[in-house]
């Protein structure tokens, strides 16, 4: 009977092993916000060590986002890097890709992005609290290089910096932001969003570096 039991035990915990899920590359799981009408994916390619996301959503803006995110949590200070490359022509000028740094997965959490448009608008925008309508791009520091391929976030304190620069050019400050509502533990990751709840756009990303200062 006991070895029976051992028996249980050992297939019940192998069981809840394989569906665990599995990390992906560097980041800890990837998940569709704000539920948009179609699904999307994110995927790592260990051999190029690149990764590709895709994703649809109406748009990340006024008092809510959907989009793919590909994401880990972090603490304490931290600078995210990586290069950005949206595949193909696209449908909207406005399909976006970049870093976010979010408080949680709802939909209409506050956040914190360093974005690319398909149009080559760059910017760095944020909800500063939950529910919140965004600012408009107008309102906001952006960078005036429309062919940006790498972008950056740094994180002293609850101050986030964003940097950006074109292929193979020095990175250049785009602007900061004091996120006084962030706690010292965020979400932060990649994303990908259509601007239209009908398309499925694709991004890939390479090169990416996650360092946190040794404690």
């Amino acid at each position: 009977m006991k070895k029976l039991i051992l028996c249980a035990i050992l297939l019940n915990a192998a069981s809840l092993m394989s569906f665990k899920p599995a990390k992906i590359g560097v980041f800890e799981k990837n998940a569709d916000i704000g539920n948009p009408k179609l699904a999307g994916s994110s995927r790592y390619d260990a051999a190029s060590k690149t990764y590709f996301l895709k994703g649809s959503g109406y748009n990340i803006w006024f008092e809510r986002d959907e989009f793919q995110y590909l994401f880990k949590e972090l603490t304490g200070d931290f600078t995210v890097t990586a290069d950005f490359e949206l595949i193909g022509k696209g449908t909207d000028g406005h399909r976006k890709v970049g870093w976010m740094v979010r408080e949680s997965t709802a939909g209409d959490a506050s956040h914190l992005s360093a974005v690319v448009h398909g149009d080559g608008l760059t910017v760095l925008q944020w909800r500063v609290a939950k529910g919140e309508k965004m600012r408009d791009p107008e309102d906001e520091i952006f960078s005036k290089e429309k062919n940006i391929q790498t972008v950056r976030i740094e994180r002293k304190g609850n101050v986030y910096t964003m940097l950006a620069a074109a292929k193979g050019a020095p990175l250049q400050a785009v602007g900061s932001h004091e996120m006084k509502n962030f706690s010292d533990k965020v979400l932060v990751g990649l994303f990908i969003c259509s601007h239209n709840p009908e398309i499925l756009e694709e991004a890939k990303v390479t090169n990416v570096q996650i360092v946190q200062p040794k404690k």
